[in-house]
């Protein structure tokens, strides 16, 4: 409150996954508005790329020894023993896991809209992979948003702000996709619904 230019000082932390998203999502929108090029398409193209982006920066976590879930004994735990500790304590690696997440739906996406010959044809409209990747990517982060002890709570002890912000992401995504299917069925494009033009 007493500076409010630093919080534009990113490189002492502070900026959040969702964050970079929605700066980047505004960037795409603005760009291609200049450009004049269709900016669900170029969602479309760097979605994937974004993923892939958030499973290997999960792993800043587990070099920091941060953003994990509560105690547990499970064989994939992760151990932090404290500085002049002889202690060493095992949590749940929600790193990790958000970093499966993350590369099982980039996995399902690049296969099935772009790689399986069977599947392609699956690739209806602009947007329907963005849409994807934020319909995955608020499933995983809310479950495992659930897990950490670190969270800053929206209402305490019941809901947390990421986990709201997953939620939303979701429900966005689900709704924008049943929107599109059913324009296409219709047969009524529109600006928020195109369809994919056949790559030759």
């Amino acid at each position: 409150a007493d500076n409010l230019i630093s919080v534009l000082y990113i490189w002492n932390g502070g900026i959040a996954i969702y964050g970079a998203i929605i700066a980047g999502a505004i960037t795409i929108f603005a760009v291609c508005r200049i450009k004049k090029k269709s900016p669900l398409r170029a969602l479309d193209a760097v979605a994937p790329g974004v993923m892939i982006g958030q499973l290997i920066g999960r792993w800043g976590n587990f070099c920091n020894a941060e953003a994990h879930g509560g105690h547990t004994d499970i064989f994939l735990r992760m151990g932090i023993r404290s500085e002049g500790s002889v202690i060493t304590n095992y949590y749940h690696p929600t790193f990790l896991y958000e970093s499966l997440w993350n590369l099982i739906g980039f996995l399902a996406i690049w296969l099935i809209f772009v790689k399986l010959t069977k599947t392609k044809h699956l690739h209806k409209f602009n947007g329907q992979i963005f849409y994807s990747y934020i319909i995955w990517y608020g499933i995983g982060r809310f479950w495992i948003e659930g897990m950490r002890t670190d969270s800053l709570y929206l209402i305490p002890n019941v809901i947390r702000v990421s986990q709201l912000v997953a939620l939303l992401s979701f429900i966005a995504g689900t709704a924008l996709m049943v929107y599109s299917f059913v324009m296409l069925k219709k047969g009524k494009e529109n600006a928020l619904v195109t369809r994919v033009k056949p790559v030759l």
